[in-house]
């Protein structure tokens, strides 16, 4: 039996008001789930919702990591579990290097002591495979970063934490064609070298023209509405979002 993420009838609001209603959703380890909808859909409030974010509230429903009930989790104690997640819009965090971040993340959800020489090799065998500058790692985190250079951060952390499942909100957002090649690249990498779970939550199909997801679900209005492979983008792109809304009419 392969090792999941269940989201079981989740429903989350914010300030009083609902935003996801009754969502289940699967996402199992060695798969590429693609999360697709318009803007305000819901989305990224599901994401950060499984990555256990305080400022939205589970009204009802869980959350599972193998079977694992992590509804009432915190947040470090989710990524302790094996789960990673990817910020639309990451903080710049001055005076912190990229390499000493990523050495004290590793030791502390590993619940290890690398020492800063075995790091050191890990962090080069990582940016040589993802095709990544290691001057990146000696720059503080995000700070006068380009957007494509952010997420090149992103998919780095993938790839040294190694978490069971990762959630990338919106990783396309913002990125040229090269830098969306480099980081699909990368994810690919990561996904056949770790089995690592993905959820890739985006509102547009060219991330998936580069990375092939084994299912697709689409959320409109706080509710998953349809569920497919991956020709379900391909008429999303033909046709938009407003087939999805008329079906469900």
């Amino acid at each position: 039996m392969n090792n999941k993420l269940v989201v079981k009838d989740l429903t989350v609001s914010a300030s009083g008001k609902l935003i996801i209603d009754k969502v289940n959703l699967e996402v199992k380890q060695g798969e590429v789930v693609a999360l697709m909808g318009p803007n305000g859909s819901g989305k990224s409030t599901l994401a950060n919702s499984i990555m256990g974010n305080p400022k939205f509230k589970i009204e009802k429903g869980s959350i599972l990591i193998n079977s694992e009930d992590i509804t009432k989790l915190k947040t470090n104690e989710r990524a302790k579990k094996g789960i990673f997640m990817s910020f639309q819009y990451p903080s710049e965090i001055a005076g912190i290097t990229i390499s000493n971040f990523l050495r004290a993340a590793l030791n502390t959800i590993k619940d290890t002591n690398i020492s800063v020489i075995d790091f050191q090799k890990i962090l080069k065998e990582n940016t040589k495979e993802l095709n990544i500058g290691e001057n990146l790692a000696k720059r503080y985190i995000n700070e006068g970063f380009s957007g494509g250079e952010k997420k090149k951060f992103e998919i780095l952390q993938m790839s040294i934490l190694e978490p069971k499942f990762a959630l990338l909100d919106e990783t396309d957002s913002g990125l040229d064609v090269d830098a969306l090649k480099i980081i699909s690249n990368g994810i690919n990498k990561i996904k056949s070298k770790t089995n690592m779970g993905i959820l890739i939550i985006t509102h547009y199909k060219r991330i998936l023209d580069y990375i092939t997801p084994d299912k697709i679900y689409i959320m409109v209005d706080g509710k998953i509405v349809k569920e497919g492979d991956s020709s379900l983008s391909s008429k999303l792109e033909q046709f938009g979002y407003n087939w999805v809304k008329e079906e469900n009419n």
